[in-house]
């Protein structure tokens, strides 16, 4: 099957997003710093529809390997979202400023992630000729009719879209934890999916539950 898209990582530490992409139908390239990520998207950017940029970096920060970015005709269109974890609505505005197209704070909730990439991939005038030859489905969906979520079951999964464990969703419905595990197998089976990853995401695709 071929990759939903081709993604550059750009971070220090990048081995999480490395790993967990590909699981998701994506290709990943990797730069360990704004420099590295300047050389491989000057020889290959054509090749690239999305840059994640970790803002904390040595030898060239987020910020200015992002100004670099800009200044190039030819990566001007180039979707970007920032990785940083500063929470400072400044920075945030500094980063839309300088040219990112969406700011996530770490730590994140991997379905935020996946979801904003999705979304940025989707209406991005960067790859908008790409997406017509590409299938842009989910890696897990199927084509099984889905059984709707009772209310609690939709309570739990937006609880676990804002990166909430099973202890802490049993603690805010005040249920057991066993609970909270029976709700999400039961939510698993209706969306046909294999974990709770795919069914946020599949969820949020679906307008189930908020993004």
């Amino acid at each position: 099957m071929s990759s939903i898209a081709n993604i550059l990582v750009v971070d220090d530490n990048p081995k999480y997003l490395k790993d967990v992409l590909p699981m998701y139908g994506y290709d990943v390239g990797i730069a360990n710093d704004g420099f590295q990520a300047l050389k491989i998207l000057r020889k290959d950017g054509q090749d690239y529809d999305l840059v994640i940029l970790d803002v904390m970096m040595p030898n060239m920060d987020g910020w200015e390997t992002l100004k670099a970015i800009r200044k190039n005709e030819d990566l001007v269109d180039l979707p970007v979202i920032m990785l940083t974890a500063l929470d400072s609505e400044q920075k945030q505005v500094s980063g839309l400023k300088f040219g990112a197209d969406d700011y996530i704070v770490k730590p994140f909730a991997l379905p935020n992630l996946l979801a904003r990439v999705e979304a940025l991939l989707r209406r991005s005038k960067w790859n908008e000729k790409k997406l017509k030859n590409k299938n842009m489905n989910l890696p897990f969906t199927t084509d099984e009719p889905i059984t709707p979520l009772t209310t609690r079951e939709k309570e739990v999964l937006q609880l676990v879209a804002q990166g909430a464990n099973n202890s802490e969703i049993a603690k805010q419905l005040y249920v057991r934890e066993v609970t909270v595990k029976t709700h999400l197998n039961s939510i698993f089976k209706k969306l046909n999916v294999a974990n709770r990853t795919q069914a946020v995401l599949l969820a949020m695709q679906m307008n189930i539950i908020e993004e």
